[in-house]
């Protein structure tokens, strides 16, 4: 990553450098799309297969290797994305709230596939908090936008309660000027 692309992220979401693996930020002036998820966690079974069509539809245009996806990989639209990025044989970028996320907020029957993501992802930043808290959550949705040129939102246009929401980042989104594109099939619904 250059210094011009290094200081153009907020101080909090400095890469924490020891977790990063090889860099997925495209050098300034390259044209691959960098497009970050946010999306609801608590989708239903059958609405986790509409969303995944959807998302390999919406994405399909763009795959190969010059894909960069950039999920914070919380259960639900992020994993789902994430799965997608990689099919698809793009690069993933996760961004975590915490070092210890996995440890404070990953249930424990969703801790492989965590896992496996966070494995295969090209790089990993965490946003410098001890704990996994809206402050944090907010950090981590701040540094995705950051680094995208658009956002993709699993979102089923219910405004949120808080700014770690869905709703929230969305609208952060339009207010930054970054494309929103909207992913909430026919049928779809929140568990």
């Amino acid at each position: 990553m250059s210094a011009s692309s290094r200081s153009a992220l907020p101080r909090r979401c400095a890469p924490d450098r020891s977790l990063a693996r090889e860099p997925a930020i495209t050098p300034e002036g390259d044209s691959t799309p960098r497009i970050a998820l946010s999306g609801h966690m608590n989708l239903t079974s059958a609405t986790e297969t509409l969303v995944d069509a959807a998302l390999r539809d919406l994405l399909a245009d763009e795959q190969g290797a010059g894909l960069v996806g950039i999920s914070c990989l919380a259960r639900g639209a992020d994993q789902l994305f994430a799965r997608v990025i990689l099919d698809l044989g793009g690069q993933l970028i996760v961004v975590l709230p915490t070092p210890s996320y996995r440890e404070q907020k990953v249930k424990p029957d969703n801790r492989a596939l965590f896992d496996e993501l966070l494995a295969k992802a090209a790089e990993v930043r965490h946003m410098p908090f001890a704990e996994s808290n809206r402050q944090a959550y907010e950090a981590a949705n701040d540094a995705l936008l950051n680094m995208a040129d658009r956002l993709v939102a699993v979102w089923d246009g219910q405004p949120s309660k808080d700014q770690g929401g869905t709703g929230a980042v969305v609208e952060q989104a339009r207010q930054l000027g970054k494309p929103v594109q909207v992913v909430w099939p026919e049928g779809a619904v929140r568990s």
